[in-house]
């Protein structure tokens, strides 16, 4: 029973978490397009403090959008529409799920034992939860660092923007070494979602609050104020499509099992914020069709990096000996299986089963149920990558052997068979 609560609480938990991200991230995008169709007002309105105006049509009806940078010509009430609950919601929903699944079982998903770094192989559930959770703060604060430093003024957007791209690369790079592949996938788009949400707590919101606060007073808004508040804002619709993939990540162990783990979340990081540049220049009717396809290059590298190696072929033997290499293949063949399933049995089962034994499964990871011969061949390559790459067992929990690894990465149908 505590199993099954665990696991409803994961699902209600997880469903939270998309619903607000959806909301969150579907009015982001929403108000960078209306910021970036904005039609020049006329001189006339320009002199009244209209920004711009975007007419439009949807859902049976005709809006008129209008926006002012300084003080509108209509008094503030308190209907004023404010947009922060849905990222406070997405944020705490998300460490919250974060919390549940990771860190308190950090020995088991975030201890990475075959950490290039010794230090890092060598840590406790517990220093690895404090680790991760740093990252989220650190990760955060040396990003606001970075804007305050590079561009106070918010006049300098192309170094800044290099220098996020540097920051969430190291993010990447030092993630994947410390932790398991699944979790350093994860630890980085949380930093990249952490720096959003506290894009909005710390910077958006208290902007906004002290312009209206000025207008209501009959003063002037400080105008950094807005331009601050524009920047962090144009920021997290850059973060917004890495940040769904790293999310997503877990599902596909190709990309986080794989020796250049980093270098792959650091392709896919820049391919999402080119191809967010598309779109947000073309809202303005800029159209830069370079920029998806610079993306594709980046996808195509990583799908390049991420692949298997190509099978060993041996040479094609005479004739007569082929009938004697068939007999004597099908009885290796037959032995390695047995070999095989006794490796999975003793170093797999215990979650990989319809009914796991190992504590805290109430279902087999994925849905890969090794109980038979048949599901252990149907996943072979999966199996073989998870095992190879030092990912699976996690946190090396049922004690695999470096040769038990060596004989099932040598063992099964080539990829794509």
């Amino acid at each position: 029973m505590e199993n099954y609560l665990l696991e409803l609480g994961n699902l209600l938990l997880r469903w939270l978490h998309v619903i607000a991200a959806i909301a969150w991230i579907g009015e982001s995008i929403y108000f960078v397009m209306l910021d970036n169709s904005l039609s020049p007002p006329s001189a006339a309105d320009a002199r009244r403090g209209l920004h711009g105006e975007m007419f439009a049509v949807h859902g049976g009806g005709f809006y008129h959008n209008q926006k002012y940078l300084g003080q509108p010509p209509f008094p503030l009430d308190d209907k004023l529409h404010w947009s922060f609950w849905k990222s406070y919601a997405t944020w705490l929903s998300g460490f919250g799920l974060f919390s549940l699944l990771y860190l308190f079982n950090a020995s088991f998903y975030l201890v990475n034992p075959a950490s290039p770094w010794a230090w890092a192989a060598a840590l406790s559930g517990g220093q690895a939860a404090l680790i991760a959770t740093a990252f989220l703060l650190g990760g955060w604060l040396a990003y606001d660092q970075l804007c305050r430093r590079i561009s106070p003024d918010m006049n300098r957007d192309g170094p800044l923007s290099m220098a996020v791209a540097l920051l969430m690369t190291l993010v990447a790079y030092a993630s994947s070494q410390i932790f398991q592949g699944r979790a350093a996938f994860l630890i980085t788009g949380a930093v990249m979602a952490t720096c959003m949400s506290a894009n909005v707590l710390f910077w958006i919101i208290p902007g906004q609050r002290r312009m209206v606060r000025a207008i209501r007073a009959g003063d002037k808004p400080n105008p950094l104020d807005g331009l601050r508040g524009k920047q962090r804002s144009v920021h997290n619709t850059y973060f917004t499509l890495p940040v769904v993939f790293l999310m997503i990540s877990n599902h596909y162990s190709f990309t986080y099992g794989n020796r250049h783990a980093w270098l792959i979340m650091v392709l896919f990081i820049l391919s999402g914020a080119l191809i967010r540049q598309y779109f947000v220049l073309r809202h303005s009717g800029r159209k830069r069709p370079l920029l998806p396809a610079l993306g594709g290059l980046l996808l195509a590298g990583m799908a390049l990096l991420a692949a298997p190696p190509p099978p060993t072929i041996a040479p094609t033997a005479p004739q007569a000996a082929a009938d004697s290499l068939a007999a004597s293949t099908a009885q290796k063949t037959a032995d390695s299986l047995r070999q095989i399933h006794a490796i999975i049995q003793n170093r797999c089962l215990s979650c990989h089963s319809a009914t796991p034994s190992q504590a805290g499964f109430v279902a087999p990871p994925a849905g890969l149920k090794f109980d038979d011969a048949q599901e252990i061949l149907i996943n072979a390559h999966r199996i073989k990558q998870a095992v190879a790459s030092k990912y699976m067992p996690l946190a090396n929990l049922t004690q695999m052997t470096q040769e038990e690894r060596e004989t099932l990465a040598k063992w099964g149908p080539a990829p794509g068979r």
